[in-house]
């Protein structure tokens, strides 16, 4: 069974911001097998199944800072381990509707992913990226948790879907196959985020 989390912060106040990437890609993807989210007190939750592969799509509604706890609630309820988790976020350092698949590594920065490395004890769990650009210096709070603006909306569409059909490939196939489709041309810089708000 695999667990898929995507990040971001709950309420109506905080939909459809760049920091709340991972839940579009895991309402994409649960559009795609007619699956609903049900609300629990840590998470929104819901599962299904491609061939012979189980899946839980969850999204944390602890805000980002916290993801952790509901992350490792996950992992103890399912019996799932760090090399089954596949989390969705938002990075700074891509441009704008790239995207980049990570099978481990450090947090880069990003304070969603850290809290899950450190409720879980590992961070030997796949990471699917999606570049929201960068704003001005010094207002990364503001920009992360601004809306995208309406150029950027095909390109962030686009993103949404190729994120989704890669956690199907990862599924159907394995995290190398979605790995060499998927990352060429990530236009990644690699340099440390700046600190990302919980809220």
């Amino acid at each position: 069974m695999w667990l898929i989390v995507g990040l971001g912060n709950p309420g109506s106040k905080y939909s459809g911001t760049r920091h709340n990437i991972g839940f579009l890609v895991l309402e994409e993807f649960a559009d795609r097998y007619g699956l609903e989210f049900k609300e629990r007190k840590l998470y929104r939750i819901c599962s299904g199944s491609i061939k012979d592969d189980r899946f839980v799509l969850l999204e944390p509604l602890t805000y980002m800072n916290r993801s952790g706890g509901a992350v490792v609630h996950a992992c103890r309820k399912f019996n799932i381990a760090p090399e089954h988790i596949i989390v969705v976020h938002d990075d700074l350092d891509l441009d704008t509707g790239r995207m980049k698949i990570r099978k481990k590594g450090s947090s880069g920065g990003h304070k969603g992913v850290e809290s899950v490395i450190l409720s879980i004890g590992s961070n030997e769990f796949v990471r699917i990226k999606v570049g929201i650009g960068r704003g001005e210096p010094g207002r990364t709070e503001d920009f992360v948790l601004s809306r995208f603006r309406k150029e950027e909306r095909p390109l962030i569409r686009d993103a949404v879907c190729k994120a989704a059909d890669s956690i199907e490939l990862m599924l159907t196939e394995n995290v190398e196959k979605a790995m060499n489709k998927f990352n060429r041309g990530a236009g990644q810089t690699e340099r440390p985020q700046d600190t990302i708000p919980s809220e």
